[in-house]
């Protein structure tokens, strides 16, 4: 008799993990990564005429966002690169995010123009290691780029 379980379709038998992720900062590998998140947001809006529901709609602004964490060590070989040691008045830069699976399709984003928001730390007593979250600023999202 067939149990539950031999009906799970595997697509290519892996799932992209933390540990297939390479990230660039301006060509240059960040190994003290510890989290990215990067994604876009678009206005679409429907538009009503007769009737109750929508006779067309439009797309607007894209707004893209992203943010890292990083250990301290990256952020200082940054702010060396920097005219004035603030991160914020680093030249724009981009990130390139590649998904590289043991086994699969790798995929390529780019994030675009990245400009750092902020430039701040938080320590508290017992800490070993400093991680710094920083909010940055792009101007688009080259999905899946090739």
């Amino acid at each position: 008799m067939a149990e539950a379980t031999d009906f799970i379709p595997l697509i290519n038998g892996v799932a992209h993990s933390w540990g297939d992720i390479t990230a660039t900062v301006g060509g240059v590998p960040v190994v003290g990564i510890t989290a990215i998140e990067y994604g876009d947001d678009q206005v679409v809006e429907n538009h009503y005429g007769a009737g109750r529901f929508p006779v067309s709609y439009s797309k607007g602004r894209v707004t893209p966002s992203a943010k890292i964490t990083v250990e301290m060590g990256e952020v200082i070989g940054w702010q060396a690169k920097s005219p004035t040691g603030r991160l914020q008045d680093l030249a724009p830069f981009p990130i390139v995010v590649a998904y590289i699976p043991e086994d699969g399709q790798i995929v390529i984003d780019k994030i675009m123009n990245c400009r750092f928001k902020k430039n701040a730390r938080n320590w508290k007593e017992g800490d070993t290691r400093q991680l710094v979250d920083l909010e940055l600023v792009p101007s688009h999202i080259k999905w899946h780029n090739k």
